[in-house]
């Protein structure tokens, strides 16, 4: 196939009639597919999306994604880059409801180092339920005619040889099964991805893998946030420290669309939250590292029952370092890297390798050779600072891994503890340590001359003694002045 250049796209002209017609299919209609999707209809006259339920018109519940009803983040790294992606769509999720929040501004957090100072913004996050944010980006892709959906159909299979996927072979749920030919496969089919084992069905070597699995387990309910309350709450947060020799409790409670708070709490081997609505408000007050978060759910009325999740265990297949890759595969999303949800990076970090997705089209050419390589190469750089941030707590965590944290993960550990300790009582500090965590810059920022002097030194202000939340958030909340 002739390479085309960059500005090539024929979402302006359609296939030429000197060339022939070009396809994707992009299996899994969640964010990372649709995402995926937008990014590929700048180069190809068609791209399918197939996903195995039926997607719902709205803001609903979807089949087969528990782990919506738990906390999302959509740091301003991913924010950007899906904005980038589908221009418009950040007004379109404010005017739903949704709360842009600064950052550290309105993060109310205690980290293992103590309580972080509410310091200047430096960079915002995204809040509201998944499935707003899910509806709101699935009605702009599908606004496109060269996206075409297909629901209730499953993949079995790539079609293809060890040296190139031509195509997937899927079955309708009318059981009739049918292949569906492509220049490029894109597997965003999450956790329950399959493609170790169809790449190894191709005659190629199982990849290389690795689990970090904390144990952890999930339990969130919805609350009506006071009315003074729903609009300008900061984001009230109490993490868990993974090296006190305890099981890891930690909270969240986060303003979303419609006037509600969605908290999330969670706990490691040992010390998990039950499923019953009557343990929620206790394990709030009583097992986190402070009660903050109970204090103001005391007060809030629920909306919902507890929704419970064990499915959190983080997950990386290094792909990019296979030897050999097939021509016209690619894997992404949490099919590619998935991550304890508690650090809320899964989204965005989907958001940014969609756009690395794009760029490397961009430049190299549509059916360039070895382009999927460079595909699978590129979409697992912002896989690596949300990694590291996700395992280099939970490896600590009893039973995490078979032989318990490497060298290297004590040493990064250690060196994490020192700079969160720093950023208690050092802006600038705190301000880097937020680059990264919002994946707005990468963590090689964290090893610059000037902040390895300034961990060295440590904070220039004494710790927090509680929560920095002001007499009227107090108040608003229902907590009265502290």
């Amino acid at each position: 196939m002739t390479a085309s250049p960059p500005n090539d796209s024929p979402s302006s002209e359609g296939p030429s009639s000197d060339r022939p017609l070009r396809s994707a299919v992009v299996l899994g209609g969640s964010l990372a597919g649709l995402l995926a999707a937008r990014a590929l209809v700048e180069f190809a006259d068609v791209v399918t999306v197939v996903e195995r339920d039926v997607l719902p018109d709205g803001p609903e519940r979807r089949r087969n994604l528990p782990q919506a009803q738990h906390v999302h983040l959509l740091w301003s790294g991913g924010a950007r880059a899906i904005e980038e992606l589908v221009p418009g769509v950040t007004g379109m999720l404010a005017e739903a409801g949704a709360h842009r929040l600064p950052l550290p501004t309105d993060m109310v957090a205690l980290s293992p180092q103590g309580w972080f100072r509410r310091w200047d913004e430096s960079h915002h996050m995204i809040l509201c339920s998944r499935d707003l944010l899910d509806a709101t980006v699935r009605a702009r892709v599908l606004d496109d005619d060269r996206i075409k959906l297909v629901e209730r159909a499953e993949a079995l299979g790539l079609e293809g040889t060890a040296a190139a996927v031509t195509g997937v072979r899927v079955r309708g749920h009318d059981d009739a099964e049918r292949t569906l030919p492509a220049d490029l496969v894109v597997d965003a089919t999450g956790r329950a991805s399959r493609a170790p084992r169809w790449l190894t069905a191709l005659g190629l070597p199982e990849p290389e893998e690795r689990q970090v699995n904390s144990g952890l387990a999930y339990a969130s309910r919805i609350f009506r946030a006071p009315e003074n309350a729903r609009h300008g709450f900061p984001v009230l947060n109490v993490q868990a420290a993974p090296r006190d020799g305890r099981p890891g409790r930690a909270g969240v409670l986060l303003p979303i669309e419609d006037g509600r708070w969605l908290v999330t709490l969670s706990g490691t081997r040992g010390g998990e939250p039950t499923a019953e609505d009557a343990d929620f408000e206790r394990f709030a007050f009583e097992e986190l590292r402070h009660p903050v978060i109970g204090e103001f759910i005391a007060g809030a009325e629920p909306l919902s029952g507890v929704a419970f999740t064990r499915t959190t265990a983080n997950r990386r297949h290094y792909y990019e370092r296979s030897r050999h890759w097939p021509d016209g595969f690619l894997v992404i999303g949490d099919a590619l890297a998935a991550y304890n949800p508690i650090y809320g990076h899964g989204m965005s970090v989907a958001a940014q390798s969609a756009v690395a997705l794009r760029d490397v089209i961009r430049r190299r050419g549509w059916g360039t050779p070895r382009l999927a390589r460079a595909l699978q190469k590129a979409v697992a750089r912002p896989v690596n600072a949300a990694w590291d941030l996700a395992t280099g707590q939970d490896v600590f965590y009893s039973g995490a891994t078979r032989t318990g944290p490497t060298l290297r993960d004590r040493i990064l550990a250690s060196y994490v503890d020192r700079l969160l300790y720093t950023a208690t009582g050092n802006g600038r500090v705190a301000r880097r340590f937020t680059d990264v965590s919002s994946l707005e810059r990468g963590a090689h920022i964290l090893l610059a001359p000037s902040v390895l002097l300034a961990a060295a030194a440590g904070p220039l202000k004494p710790r927090l003694t509680g929560p920095p939340l002001t007499d009227e958030e107090w108040k608003a909340a229902g907590g009265g002045s502290h």
